[in-house]
């Protein structure tokens, strides 16, 4: 005579706790380093963006004989045949100024400053 013994195997409640505990630490850990990444990546980005537009304006002036007062537009840095081909966005949604000559273009955002 053989005798069935019925177990069950599976995860106990306590053993689910402890995963979803350490799951959630390292979820407090992990998210606000992401977050810093990707606000240094987009200051990055508008930095290089204002550096483009300072160069567009620097052979705008040397090509067109402007003077240090002169202010480019838009269409005179962006467009298909400008020198820049079409105008570039903050990935911060701020907005450019390309100012005048002497100034340096920038940002409304705090902090993305050339």
């Amino acid at each position: 005579m053989q005798i069935k013994t019925s177990r069950k195997s599976g995860f106990t409640l306590v053993e689910i706790m402890i995963v979803v505990a350490i799951i959630g630490l390292l979820a407090a850990i992990a998210i606000p380093n992401f977050v810093k990444a990707r606000t240094t990546a987009q200051k990055n980005a508008c930095i290089n963006n204002l550096r483009q537009i300072d160069g567009a304006k620097e052979q705008w002036a040397l090509e067109n004989k402007k003077t240090s007062t002169d202010t480019p537009g838009d269409t005179d840095l962006y467009g298909t045949d400008k020198y820049i081909k079409t105008a570039p966005a903050c990935p911060g949604n701020g907005a450019y100024t390309p100012g005048n000559m002497v100034t340096k273009p920038t940002c409304n955002i705090d902090g993305h400053t050339l």
